[in-house]
């Protein structure tokens, strides 16, 4: 009697360990598929999320664009939206459906600097984007994001971001300081450590590139190349390709940067795709 009650108790505790491990196998097939699911069908529109740094306003990229409408000889629309932080959405510009890759600017009205702004921008900004990509019927985008704009982004990918609804096809980061100030990437911020952290939820099919300005090698008069080099901690070997592109000689400032001329070039190239494009002595690229 007591040998077949510990038989059963034995086959219990087989049959309860062999269901936890396969429903951890389970849970870890769903969240490594959650990253890579797309919406079922791409929407014709695809457009170019534009995303200033601190300070910076819907006006910020107006250079840039007018910049790539030249040199792409198209007339891609810009719409320019403000978060307010009652979460209202105020417009200027113009969005034109006949065109494949519109702008679309978000700013904010509260536009400081600091980790916890930007904790609150990433809000605002998933906020913005779920209004906008109903209102404009789509469901997949590239990003731009200059200085801090770069780490709102980061910040809505790793807390916001939902690859059942949107996907995100390809990310620029221009001078984002990933370790704000910081030169030492030994010295990490609060901010560094938690994005490291939370890199699991980067979408691993995101094709990302990260571009610094430099002077003197050292930063771009503002944001240390250190810092801009710590974006590999968090996009290194969990997107599905990352590189880091730097960017020397004139306009290499970090205010100058978005209507930098090799800038300019990149974003043709690995945003518009647009091929044949001249050779850029002031750029290297890494892997």
């Amino acid at each position: 009697m007591e040998m077949s009650l510990m038989y059963k108790w034995l086959r219990f505790i087989i049959l309860a360990t062999l269901m936890t491990y396969m429903g951890f196998l389970g849970l870890n097939w769903t969240q490594k598929n959650m990253r890579n699911a797309i919406p079922a069908a791409d929407s014709r529109i695809s457009p170019i999320i534009l995303v200033p740094g601190s300070s910076a306003t819907q006006e910020r990229f107006d250079a840039m664009v007018n910049e790539l409408n030249g040199k792409t000889k198209t007339t891609s629309s810009l719409l320019k939206v403000t978060v307010h932080t009652d979460n209202h959405l105020s417009y200027s510009g113009t969005f034109k459906p006949g065109r494949s890759h519109p702008y679309i600017v978000i700013a904010f009205a509260n536009n400081h600097d600091g980790y916890s702004n930007i904790k609150k921008q990433a809000a605002w900004f998933n906020h913005a984007i779920k209004i906008l990509s109903a209102k404009y019927q789509f469901n997949h985008f590239s990003a731009i994001g200059h200085s801090n704009g770069g780490l709102v982004l980061t910040r809505y990918l790793e807390k916001y971001f939902n690859p059942q609804k949107l996907r995100i096809t390809t990310l620029m980061t221009i001078a984002s300081p990933f370790n704000f100030s910081e030169t030492n990437i030994d010295k990490r911020t609060q901010m560094l450590s938690d994005m490291i952290k939370a890199n699991t939820k980067i979408p691993s099919n995101l094709i990302m590139y990260s571009v610094a300005g430099t002077e003197n090698y050292n930063n771009d008069g503002t944001v240390p190349f250190a810092s801009v080099e710590a974006g590999k901690y968090i996009y290194q070997n969990t997107a599905k390709k990352y590189t880091q592109i730097t960017v020397t000689g004139e306009d290499s400032t970090h205010h100058d940067l978005p209507q930098n001329g090799e800038i300019v070039s990149l974003i043709q190239q690995y945003i518009l795709h647009v091929n044949n494009l001249p050779d850029q002595p002031n750029i290297n690229i890494r892997h």
